[in-house]
């Protein structure tokens, strides 16, 4: 039995970025979630600012929010704060990178690079280890479906 291999730790500047991850994608989808944890180990605050990918047409930071009883998704226009000494969680039904107008499928067991950008730290690359279907977390991807709601219906 293979054990999943930890993502990996990238420092920047007081920043690091670990555990980036996203799901597989069925053939023909347009949109995959990314999924990371930003820790800031320095006394002022850094913004991430901008993602890239070259798989994707376009990358934004993506928060989910309750509206009068929707969630609904909106890009976070003005980046994404990380407190000094605090630890930020890009996860499923949460704050996540959304990248869009994808080039191809994501297939489980690959990575996909991408760069976030952070006012501070400046430019990162990251890859995101491909998880199933139905991964709720990075490397312990549950062996039952779950039916995930898909960003398929959502307003933006």
């Amino acid at each position: 039995m293979s054990v999943p291999a930890r993502a990996d730790e990238v420092k920047a500047g007081d920043l690091i970025i670990s555990q980036a991850w996203s799901r597989a994608t069925p053939g023909g989808a347009k949109v995959a979630g990314g999924f990371l944890t930003i820790e800031n180990k320095g006394t002022a605050p850094d913004k991430l600012i901008a993602v890239s990918a070259e798989i994707a047409g376009k990358a934004e930071v993506h928060e989910m929010a309750m509206d009068n009883g929707v969630m609904k998704m909106r890009p976070l226009d003005k980046g994404l704060v990380i407190e000094p000494g605090k630890t930020v969680k890009l996860a499923p039904g949460g704050t996540h990178l959304m990248l869009q107008d994808l080039k191809g499928p994501f297939k489980q067991g690959e990575k996909v690079p991408v760069t976030l950008e952070f006012e501070k730290a400046g430019k990162v690359s990251v890859s995101l280890d491909v998880q199933g279907v139905g991964a709720q977390a990075p490397g312990g991807g549950s062996q039952m479906m779950k039916k995930m709601p898909d960003h398929s219906g959502m307003k933006m």
